[in-house]
């Protein structure tokens, strides 16, 4: 994902049972607790907080691993 992300882009990510897509909720640029995990986050390695639009769900995920619909 060369692009910012910036919340409220739709994007899309491999899921456990294939392709999942929702709306990128937060940029996390601290460690925190996001998603019902532990996240080691920092300004120069972001990670997202996305929401699925199927489950209404929420993960984190590195910028690398979600791609802008």
């Amino acid at each position: 994902m060369a692009d910012e992300l910036k919340k409220g882009d739709e994007v899309t990510w491999k899921s456990h049972g294939g392709e999942a897509e929702g709306t990128v909720e937060k940029k996390i640029t601290s460690e925190t607790h996001a998603a019902k995990r532990d996240v080691k986050a920092s300004k120069d390695e972001p990670q997202y907080l996305v929401k699925s639009s199927k489950s209404g769900g929420e993960a984190v995920h590195k910028p690398e691993a979600l791609d802008k619909k």
